[in-house]
């Protein structure tokens, strides 16, 4: 079931797949550094009201499934 938002004259349900890789795909995003990545991506993201509904980090590279307000563009933020 879609769980839908609403705002004062829209119902809606946005999602992002974002993807970062790393340059060169150096492999370093691993133990404490994952970790502390994604606390920082999440603090990130509720300060600005984002939604993260799925995310994976790899050794080289972040994937994040993310829900945003209608009013947010991601070439923007």
């Amino acid at each position: 079931m879609v769980d839908y938002k609403k705002s004062s004259h829209t119902v809606y349900d946005i999602k992002y797949h974002i993807v970062w890789v790393r340059k060169y795909r150096y492999p370093i995003l691993k133990n404490n550094i994952a970790y502390r990545l994604r606390d920082l991506l999440r603090q990130g993201c509720e300060s600005i009201g984002i939604e993260i509904v799925k995310g994976n980090i790899t050794k080289d590279h972040v994937h994040m499934l993310i829900s945003c307000p209608t009013s947010m563009v991601p070439a923007r933020e």
